[in-house]
């Protein structure tokens, strides 16, 4: 079947969902390519509309083995009819649990017709210079099998006369899914005299919990902990502070060090 356009959609706070989805375009090496970020609460506010001769690439980070909460409501309004789809999460090398499979339903019931799915690893969010995660990752392993993956998701509609005929991909999980999806309310972010209110973080904060006129001032009830601040300031002036999500980054750093490899299906 020929494919229009492909539209990459990804929530990537600190940039490794982006790194994936976009080498997974590289190995499909379509005519025309459209990048829809909806990390900005803004451009969650536009619903999508997708056809049946546009392929959809969506990548989202795993948030506790589940697609994380906030996309809910703009998933849900995704307005697709029999469009070929490719589902694809990041998790911090821990597990994916039901993340994979929560997204694959998510986007069925919207008119989307799965085509093929994969799991890949990312730094974890939590991953620091003293406890690292996953550090580094995706790798140039990682955005090669990516590349290899999109290659296959090419022969695999090349390989069929319509939509109609892709058979349904089998993915990991279980439903109910499970899990706790409420994140942790927290103050964790510590923002030392080395700040500039350069507003990088302010602008980095995918659910705008960080004041953009005094970048000290977080509203935790917003915040997702996905350290997308502390990571994008140039300043180096932010990190954590002890308490629950520096007690985890030690327990990632020491339960999860060994090395997880990407999985597709396909």
């Amino acid at each position: 079947m020929e494919i229009e356009s492909v539209k990459l959609v990804y929530f990537s706070p600190t940039g490794t969902t982006k790194a994936v989805v976009q080498g997974i375009a590289n190995g499909i090496n379509p005519d025309i390519t459209e990048l829809i970020d909806i990390t900005r609460p803004d451009a969650r506010k536009q619903p999508l509309q997708i056809s049946e001769n546009e392929l959809l690439v969506i990548g989202v980070p795993v948030y506790m083995g589940r697609v994380p909460a906030l996309l809910n409501e703009w998933l849900n309004a995704i307005q697709a009819h029999n469009t070929p789809t490719v589902c694809v999460v990041v998790y911090g090398n821990r597990v994916y649990d039901n993340a994979l499979l929560e997204l694959k339903n998510t986007v069925t019931k919207c008119g989307c017709t799965p085509i093929a799915c994969a799991a890949y690893i990312g730094e974890h969010s939590f991953s620091n210079s003293e406890t690292p995660t996953a550090e580094g990752r995706p790798d140039k392993y990682d955005l090669n099998h990516a590349e290899a993956f999109g290659q296959k998701i090419h022969e695999k509609l090349q390989s069929v006369s319509s939509i109609s005929r892709v058979s349904d991909v089998n993915v990991p999980g279980n439903y109910p899914y499970g899990g706790v999806t409420e994140l942790w309310t927290v103050d964790f972010i510590a923002v030392s005299d080395e700040c500039s209110q350069c507003g990088t973080c302010a602008e980095a904060c995918p659910v705008g919990a960080v004041d953009a006129e005094n970048s000290r001032m977080i509203d935790i009830e917003k915040c997702i902990t996905c350290c997308a601040c502390i990571k994008s300031c140039p300043q180096n002036a932010r990190s954590m502070k002890p308490g629950l999500v520096k007690e985890a980054s030690v327990r990632l750093h020491t339960l999860y060090s060994q090395r997880k490899e990407p999985e597709f299906f396909i």
